[in-house]
């Protein structure tokens, strides 16, 4: 288990709060009213893949390229298609095929607030609702990520967790991904004001 406290290990410049970061550790997160116990006990090498997720979602500075509105009014944002590396994908199906869960899409499937499980929802082991670790990381929250076919080290994917010792590897990656957001952030309804603030705030804060 991570240690209380932890957070996307790219401190200093991680965006979260002491707050934030001791919610994302409980078993019923504060932070989405969430169980992680909804279809029972979850192995430890489980939860901790999600613990780590969170802290990367809530966290991580690095995000900022996959940023997306969201909602009829445009104020509301999430994360969407960000690159995982196929190793953090694939060690996170791994260490979840023997937990359970009852959907295949945590954010999407049903209201948390009203139904802890879902009415006629069959707990089943991880493989039955993500029989892949692509369909795992891609299919749970929505498409927040995306299984990336490049590996760690690559300089192309992202790792929702890191050795803060050896650096943060994920900020290469924003960089690549914030210098083609002009392009790629078109029609996404991210403004190109915004697209270049990220080329800018990448470029200079990091270089």
């Amino acid at each position: 288990m991570l240690p209380l406290g932890s957070r996307d290990p790219g401190t200093p410049k991680a965006c979260c709060t002491a707050s934030t970061s001791w919610h994302a550790h409980l078993d019923v997160s504060l932070l989405y009213n969430f169980s992680l116990l909804h279809c029972g006990l979850m192995m430890p090498g489980c939860e901790e893949h999600f613990i780590q997720a969170v802290c990367f979602y809530e966290c991580s500075p690095n995000l900022g390229p996959w940023i997306q509105k969201v909602g009829s009014s445009g104020q509301g944002e999430r994360i969407r298609d960000a690159p995982l590396c196929r190793e953090d994908c694939e060690q996170w199906w791994e260490d979840c095929r023997t937990s359970y869960t009852c959907r295949s899409d945590w954010l999407g499937s049903w209201d948390w607030s009203r139904e802890p499980l879902p009415a006629g929802a069959a707990c089943r082991p991880f493989p039955r609702y993500f029989p892949t670790p692509a369909a795992l990381c891609q299919r749970i929250w929505s498409g927040s990520f995306q299984a990336s076919p490049a590996r760690r080290g690559s300089g192309r994917c992202l790792q929702k967790w890191f050795e803060p010792a050896r650096g943060n590897p994920n900020e290469a990656v924003a960089r690549l991904f914030a210098a083609r957001a002009p392009h790629a952030m078109h029609g996404s309804g991210i403004s190109e004001a915004r697209a270049l603030t990220w080329v800018y705030h990448f470029l200079y804060d990091f270089w």
